[in-house]
């Protein structure tokens, strides 16, 4: 039986991925090779740790409202840390390229390179993508060491808070 009389064959290759996007460029730059390595690497971690957790009967019941407020918190400042910031530059630059001031301290980058450069460029210049590797590094850390990973959780939290009020200070500035 040839193809066309067996109907609809399932095809699972990646190759179709980006067929019918009219954004063939973008589409093209779309590391799944090495995002499935970058995958793969997460997950292992999450399995070893998690495996390790488990081993030694380490895992909390359950996160108080609390320490979910406190990780939610925490997280994103040090997603935005670790993506936009100034001074952290120095652990992007050899995967992006500096496009331009974005004030606040932060900047605008680009992901160069090809490959892997390329997919941990994406990885680290965005506070999105970095967010769930920070959510999960912040919560094995108060699974194995909660004393150390609250306080700097609460130092996050506080550079988040104050990042808010500093904005509401100059809005307020502006419109008096």
């Amino acid at each position: 039986m040839d193809r066309s009389s067996r109907g609809a064959e399932a095809d699972f290759s990646i190759e179709k991925y980006g067929e019918r996007t009219a954004e063939k460029e973008e589409c093209e730059e779309q590391l799944l090779v090495e995002y499935a390595a970058l995958l793969g690497f997460y997950v292992a971690s999450v399995a070893v740790l998690t495996g390790a957790a488990i081993e030694q009967k380490r895992f909390p019941k359950r996160f108080t409202p609390l320490d979910l407020a406190l990780l939610g918190i925490a997280t994103h400042k040090l997603s935005r840390i670790i993506a936009k910031d100034r001074i952290t530059g120095i652990l992007r630059a050899p995967f992006v390229s500096y496009i331009r001031s974005a004030g606040a301290g932060e900047v605008e980058e680009e992901p160069r390179g090809r490959g892997m450069q390329r997919g941990i460029g994406q990885l680290i210049s965005c506070p999105y993508c970095m967010a769930p590797w920070c959510a999960t590094a912040l919560a094995f850390g108060l699974v194995f060491a909660p004393r150390v990973t609250q306080f700097f959780a609460g130092i996050l939290a506080s550079v988040a808070a104050s990042d808010f009020l500093q904005r509401a200070y100059l809005t307020a500035k502006k419109n008096t």
